[in-house]
């Protein structure tokens, strides 16, 4: 289900940003379910399984995964808590 809700969301919203990523978790309302770092790493997943799909655009998906690869490295070093506060008060 949560599968369903990202590709709806990112179809019709178009996460573009680390921002995005952020607020799209927060308002998700799971924090208390789903850890950040789980999300993030499910979200690349799926995001890798889109670029299989030769009849989509390539180059959002790529600059998904990009972002989520960053959001990754940043939880390492500072911690999700950190993270979120930084990306929900920006």
């Amino acid at each position: 289900m949560l599968n369903q809700i990202l590709e709806i969301h990112i179809k019709n919203m178009g996460i573009k940003t680390t921002r995005d990523y952020v607020k799209f978790y927060i308002n998700l309302d799971m924090q208390n379910s789903v850890s950040f770092l789980s999300f993030i790493n499910n979200e690349k997943m799926v995001l890798k399984h889109k670029l299989e799909n030769m009849k989509l655009d390539k180059s959002p998906i790529l600059n998904g995964i990009r972002i989520l690869e960053e959001l990754i490295d940043e939880i390492k070093k500072s911690g999700e808590k950190a993270i979120l506060e930084k990306y929900r008060e920006s």
